[in-house]
């Protein structure tokens, strides 16, 4: 099941509201990623509290771990990872061409080495939809061929760029053909392909909205180009989808890219960033970005972001009033200098929220119909640095 609502646009960013089998989806949304049935470092109850409303699992490595006879015992991955709220999943599509050398291409699908233990494996449309079937997600993605900026050493050429492309609708056919045999009761998304030609992403686009698909998405990006031609992409291909469905940018980006891509009528998206820099002790803040390795922060009294409200920077007040949590910037720095399990927790909790909050901030400037007024003072706010 999916319904999908239009309540407010200022040029072309939309404020909507997505109702799936599990829940409804507030957009614009960011998700976040939890690739093996957990978002690194965060709890669900986290996950939650700091307004999580859909996230991400990964088919192709719930597929290698835990394996589907696990899965299908539990029901799916919602009761799995203890998550009641909407999930979506990747096709496998992705993880596949990241494989490079080690994958093998064909009309039928793509054989490769598992990189769990050597096994060899055979993906195709149709057995990704019958792991997404199991995984009960509530959006489920259709096999794609991930078309690169580069290949083998050089860009790829347009006529590369076809290929891919037309591979991957001809694997939309057959994924939405088996998602409908195996009466999925989610949602199918297809995904836009084509490179960084807009002509081929307008073909590719025409093709998937004569099938008809409940949401789109558009992949491709975010995998190697220069971000002048991501940006290039993001304004030409969203627009140019229904107005009535969903619209998905898959993998994307900085919070920046976020806001652009809301302002070029993006609904939802996803990115591994957030934990991601966060394990690495790049945090995200307002006022611009900071790596709490530097000795600069080694005495710093001051919260990460004295604007932001989540349990690293402010705490949460208990029953009784007092506050647990928010943490210095001296503390987070002492954790990371020593390797602590906790500062790539802290660091990642920060950063979703941010995330998070930044989309909420989004959807109240979209209700008040004042996003554009918004976006560029976060942008001033963004490169004052912290």
């Amino acid at each position: 099941m999916l319904q999908f609502e239009l309540l407010a646009t200022e040029g072309l960013a939309r404020r909507g509201r997505l109702t799936l089998n599990h829940g409804v989806v507030q957009t614009p949304i960011f998700m976040p990623v939890g690739t093996y049935g957990t978002v690194k470092g965060v709890t669900p109850r986290s996950l939650e509290e700091m307004g999580a409303q859909i996230i991400l699992g990964n088919t192709f490595h719930l597929w290698m771990r835990p394996g589907l006879d696990v899965l299908q015992q539990f029901g799916g991955l919602h009761r799995f990872e203890q998550w009641n709220k909407p999930i979506l999943t990747d096709s496998g599509g992705f993880q596949v061409w990241s494989l490079g050398e080690m994958r093998r291409i064909s009309e039928e699908g793509v054989k490769f080495a598992s990189p769990v233990n050597g096994d060899r494996l055979f993906l195709t449309p149709e057995i990704s939809m019958q792991i997404q079937r199991i995984l009960n997600s509530d959006i489920v993605m259709q096999f794609d061929e991930c078309t690169p900026y580069e290949t083998k050493g050089h860009r790829t050429t347009e006529a590369e760029a076809r290929f891919s492309m037309e591979l991957s609708r001809r694997w939309a056919l057959r994924c939405q053909a088996e998602f409908q045999r195996l009466e999925n009761p989610n949602a199918l998304f297809g995904i836009v392909q084509g490179g960084m030609f807009e002509h081929l992403r307008q073909e590719s686009l025409e093709a998937l909205v004569e099938m008809d698909f409940p949401g789109y998405a558009i992949g491709g990006v975010s995998v190697g180009e220069p971000k002048e031609d991501m940006l290039r992409i993001m304004a030409h291909t969203p627009q140019r989808l229904p107005a009535h469905k969903p619209r998905y940018l898959m993998g994307v980006g900085t919070p920046e890219d976020l806001v652009e891509g809301v302002a070029q009528g993006v609904d939802l998206f996803d990115c591994v960033m957030p934990t991601r820099n966060a394990r690495n002790g790049h945090l995200f803040t307002r006022f611009g970005d900071l790596k709490i390795r530097n000795a600069r922060h080694r005495g710093d009294e001051r919260p990460l972001d004295e604007t932001c409200g989540c349990y690293t920077c402010r705490g949460v007040t208990n029953a009784d009033g007092t506050v647990s949590g928010g943490f210095s910037r001296a503390y987070l720095h002492h954790l990371e200098r020593c390797g602590e399990m906790l500062a790539p927790m802290l660091a990642s909790i920060h950063n979703l929220h941010f995330y998070l909050d930044t989309m909420r901030q989004i959807r109240e400037a979209l209700d008040a119909g004042r996003f554009t007024a918004w976006a560029q003072a976060f942008r001033e706010d963004r490169r004052r640095g912290v």
